[in-house]
């Protein structure tokens, strides 16, 4: 039986049949696409997560420094892996938009396909001969797309190793240090400064003491 005639097969047949093809259908696309819309919005929630994840630890590398050099470089680990982990997300999101959209053309080409049987059995007299050769290089068209979308899911899923160039680290790590000087250099500008001029109790001081060593001196020349 060719791929066209299975296509437009009638639902003619036992229910036993019919149950049959439903079990192995398994879930309607409809079904699928909620289930993809829900993985879409669960990955995207873990991209926000592994942001802020980046950002703690880009803060805990900038509060170590070199003071504790072994904390900051394992602060800068951990951020290289949540940003994989971004990167692979960011594919995994893609692969998925690709699949859901599938699933509703495939979904949207299926009610065409119906209508266009209603549509066949009307005009079949006329088209007696129809080219069953560009159906099924449509349908494998499909299937290939389908393949290569599968493709696509194993390499994004494959696991990345954890391997960091220490060289880049302490780069990163001096580079942080420095942003850290120059913010402590621009608070010390902005402090107040300490005014030279006396304060007017030690003026006071120097005036009694002037007055006080008069006095003496008067005493003084009283005596004699």
């Amino acid at each position: 039986m060719s791929k066209l005639a299975r296509v437009f097969k009638g639902s003619s047949g036992s229910s036993g049949s019919s149950k049959s093809r439903k079990h192995q259908s398994g879930s309607s696309p409809q079904e699928a696409i909620h289930r993809l819309r829900e993985t879409e919005e669960m990955l995207t929630k873990k991209q926000e997560y592994l942001e802020q994840k980046i950002e703690q630890e880009i803060a805990t590398a900038k509060r170590y420094g070199t003071k504790n050099k072994r904390g900051a470089l394992q602060a800068l680990k951990r951020k290289k892996r949540h940003e994989q982990q971004l990167t692979q997300i960011d594919g995994t999101l893609s692969t998925i938009e690709f699949q859901r959209e599938a699933l509703e053309n495939a979904s949207t080409n299926t009610e065409v396909l119906k209508n266009m049987s209603y549509a066949a059995k009307a005009i079949k007299g006329v088209h007696q001969n129809m080219d069953v050769d560009k159906i099924d290089s449509l349908m494998q068209d499909i299937t290939e797309q389908q393949e290569v979308a599968q493709e696509i899911c194993d390499a994004i899923g494959r696991p990345f190793g954890d391997t960091f160039d220490e060289d880049e680290l302490l780069a990163e790590l001096e580079e942080l240090e420095k942003e850290e000087e120059e913010e402590r250099m621009k608070e010390m500008a902005r402090l107040p400064r300490v005014p030279s001029s006396k304060t007017p109790t030690s003026s006071r001081t120097s005036r009694k003491r002037v007055e006080d060593d008069a006095d003496m001196k008067r005493l003084a020349s009283w005596a004699t």
